[in-house]
């Protein structure tokens, strides 16, 4: 996605932040703590390769900004709790800060192997500087690569990665944006990228890449990832991450696609080969149809299955998912089968296209995950230079199942501030109405689940197939206002598992299914 403005762990738990991580605005929908103004596009790491063994743990972070000059750099020395300015990076190569601005799309990382004649621990920034004409309009891009080696505080240009031109609002322009950069387990360094450089082709907008074998300082030819003809569609804003020991996973943004915005996911072994550029992988959606919208970010945690969780965050989503992208979607079986959503740490305030862009999720060692991204202002919601960024921690509750996103029939979705990702499911009584939960487990045995369910007025209780197999009545029908659980004994299989939730004579609302993680 181009901008068209000029300036731009596994926990089980009810809550999704600590009291000292919760900040509510003033009309009550917004979660987290100020950070800054900024725009959008923030960008973490956290230090694992530093020569000086006090440095590792440390946290970096840089966004695009509100006010002209560089892209500002944070730290935090306490896992995200507290942050503080501590340097900017502007354009080098150019001279004329009042032309030429790093400002947008900026990406921040740490090498864990040398690559050229950087060390182990550097840091790189890739990021996109814009040159602009006598009437402040933006007509050339330039993606840089900046490498520090003292921690952030003296950082050189290393070149260029591509240039383009135009404005971003010219649908004919040449523009290159949205950098990316992956350091291979050669030492080989990959820049993914967006280029619009291809329409005489047919191409609106593509992703492609380049690879240097001199740490940064040159770049190979450019090799195409994704690319849909036809001149409508526009992949882009593709974030790479290394999947454990199984390769690398790709998000990436279809503007203008059959669903608007839809996320998609590819997988490459190498991080090179990405298959047919025409083929656009596996789209994102949860059984019940809800998929995430613009603006990806992906992280790879360690979980139960051996594929490991595939978390991803998005501006905001569709096809019944939280519209302001206030939940992440996860996976955990190598991206195939049903997503299912999970509430985020921070919950932003939507009101312009650049509140949520490209969000920050770091795994901190406590088993909670740092959450960093831009929302909108109370005062002035549309406008994206009046943006913040806003930080949390929270455990994620990723063995917990949203009813809302199982297949269903016979039920509908309702919006409740009560439950737990701000939706439930009305599930009516009788034949031919159910809630299908398609899971994984590591290993077969027994495993409690538990529903989490309110009666409409009737007495009534839920009932439990698994695989086939009903399961005992958890308890009597009552009636009872409020949410309440019904918990239920269940043998399981190792690999996939079908979990059936049905009424008996009587319609009842469902929050979510959630399974207590398998024992060490």
């Amino acid at each position: 996605m181009i901008q068209p403005t000029p300036s731009r762990g596994w926990m089980l738990a009810a809550a999704l932040l600590t009291a000292a991580a919760s900040a509510l605005g003033a009309d009550g929908d917004v979660r987290g703590e100020h950070l800054a103004a900024g725009v959008g596009y923030a960008s973490a790491v956290q230090l694992a390769h530093q020569p000086r063994a006090a440095d590792n743990g440390r946290m970096l972070l840089v966004f695009e900004p509100s006010e002209p000059g560089g892209i500002p750099l944070y730290e935090s020395r306490d896992e995200g709790a507290r942050w503080r300015r501590v340097g900017e990076v502007v354009d080098q190569p150019h001279g004329d800060t009042r032309r030429w601005q790093l400002r947008w799309q900026p990406h921040l990382s740490e090498l864990a192997r040398s690559s050229g004649d950087l060390p182990a621990g550097t840091l790189l920034l890739a990021a996109n500087s814009t040159g602009r004409n006598e009437q402040n309009q933006v007509v050339r891009q330039d993606l840089q690569l900046y490498a520090s080696r003292d921690g952030g505080q003296r950082w050189e240009y290393r070149g260029s990665i591509v240039e383009g031109g135009g404005q971003p609002s010219d649908r004919l322009n040449q523009g290159v944006w949205e950098p990316y950069i992956v350091v291979l387990d050669d030492g080989r360094m990959v820049a993914y990228y967006s280029s619009e450089q291809h329409k005489q082709d047919g191409y609106n907008q593509l992703l492609a890449h380049k690879v240097s074998a001199d740490g940064g300082r040159t770049w190979g030819q450019e090799a195409v990832d994704v690319a849909f003809p036809g001149g409508v569609e526009r992949p882009g804003m593709a974030i790479v991450e290394r999947i454990g020991d199984r390769g690398y996973a790709m998000v990436f943004e279809n503007i203008d696609g059959e669903r608007n915005g839809q996320v998609h996911l590819k997988l490459s072994r190498d991080g090179l080969d990405w298959g047919k550029p025409e083929d656009p992988g596996i789209a994102i959606r949860t059984a019940s149809g809800a998929w995430p919208a613009a603006c990806p970010s992906i992280r790879w945690l360690p979980g139960e299955t051996v594929h490991g969780v595939l978390l991803v965050a998005a501006q905001r989503a569709g096809g019944g998912g939280d519209a302001d992208g206030r939940t992440f979607y996860r996976n955990d079986n190598g991206g195939e089968g049903p997503w299912w959503e999970v509430a985020a740490p921070v919950a932003k305030r939507s009101g312009n296209i650049h509140a949520g862009w490209t969000q920050a999720m770091l795994p901190r060692r406590d088993g909670t995950l740092l959450h960093i991204t831009s929302s909108s202002t109370a005062n002035a919601p549309a406008d994206a230079e009046a943006n913040e960024i806003l930080h949390a921690a929270a455990p994620l509750a990723l063995h917990r199942y949203e009813a809302e996103d199982a297949h269903r029939r016979r039920g509908a979705q309702i919006n409740d501030d009560d439950a737990s990702a701000g939706r439930k499911v009305r599930l009516a009584s009788g034949s031919g109405a159910d809630l299908a939960f398609e899971v994984q487990a590591d290993r077969a045995g027994e495993r409690r689940l538990r529903v989490r369910y309110a009666d409409i007025g009737f007495a009534a209780a839920p009932r439990l197939e698994v695989n086939g197999r009903a399961l005992p009545a958890a308890e009597q029908p009552v009636m009872q206002p409020g949410w309440r659980t019904a918990e239920f004994l269940a043998p399981m299989q190792a690999g996939a598992n079908r979990i059936v939730v049905t009424n008996a004579s009587r319609p009842l609302d469902y929050d979510y299914l959630e399974i207590d993680p398998v024992a060490p």
